[in-house]
């Protein structure tokens, strides 16, 4: 165990957070790259390579998310090392979701700066405090940390829409079946509505007896077109696009990242 060294901490702060920029370069360039591996997969026919591929994207944007939170947090530590350096056993509570952070979350990524930083900070507040942010408990680590670190497989249709979006970068003519059928599930209650109200006009349409029945039937069959357009426009607007649903998902998706 590294004993507490203020100068080396602060020197470790300023490393770790120039490192950790550097890696999420890395990182970045390397998803750039497998994205044009993806699109090639799939060029080539091999759908389910891709969609593996692309399982593993996903966890490296997570990884890269991580790495700007842990980035942060050293920056927090960075910019209040005064306070740092006087806290005894246990971190200032303005510092305790940084320290915390940085302790749980080292082990997880490369970076060395990051786990000498991490073996000061439990050498500095003590064995007991060390052991309770490992184990997390009482819960002491950001939520938002332990979401990125949660083992997460996400579900097919997601990896799908993140496939086709990809195809579509890279302009290639690929469509999930999965997501096609879906779509048309969607569409088919909408169709019938709007047919069996049509059905429902045209009965009033018919030639009435008199020409007052027919001046209350003319009054009935506008009054009932309205209605057939308003149902329409509400049940088409409920209706999602494509587009929308892939967005609607990818939101769902960020949303629960950022937990």
């Amino acid at each position: 165990m590294v004993p507490w060294h203020a100068q080396k901490a602060r020197v470790g702060l300023l490393l770790a957070a120039q490192r950790l920029t550097i890696m999420q370069e890395k990182k970045l360039a390397l998803a750039k790259q497998s994205r044009r591996e993806i699109a090639d997969l799939v060029t080539k026919g091999r759908i389910e390579t891709a969609r593996l591929r692309v399982e593993t994207l996903i966890g490296d944007d997570i990884h890269v998310e991580l790495l700007e939170i842990v980035e942060l947090y050293t920056e927090t530590l960075s910019a209040r090392f005064a306070l740092l350096d006087a806290s005894k056993d246990a971190p200032d509570p303005s510092l305790r979701d940084a320290v915390c952070a940085i302790i749980y979350a080292a082990p997880h990524t490369e970076l060395k700066e990051l786990h000498l930083l991490r073996e000061m900070l439990m050498q500095k507040f003590g064995r007991t405090f060390a052991l309770s942010v490992v184990n997390n408990d009482p819960p002491c680590v950001p939520p938002r940390v332990l979401s990125k670190l949660a083992i997460y497989v996400p579900p097919p249709e997601l990896v799908d829409m993140y496939l086709q979006e990809i195809a579509r970068g890279y302009g290639i003519n690929w469509k999930s079946d999965r997501l096609k059928q879906e779509e048309f599930e969607e569409e088919v209650p909408v169709t019938e509505s709007v047919e069996d109200a049509g059905k429902s006009v045209d009965k009033d349409e018919q030639t009435p007896k008199d020409g007052k029945a027919a001046s209350e039937k003319t009054t009935e069959t506008a009054s009932a077109e309205a209605k057939l357009i308003e149902q329409t426009k509400k049940s088409l607007e409920k209706q999602d696009k494509p587009e929308d649903a892939f967005a609607a998902l990818t939101a769902r998706f960020d949303a629960l990242k950022k937990k």
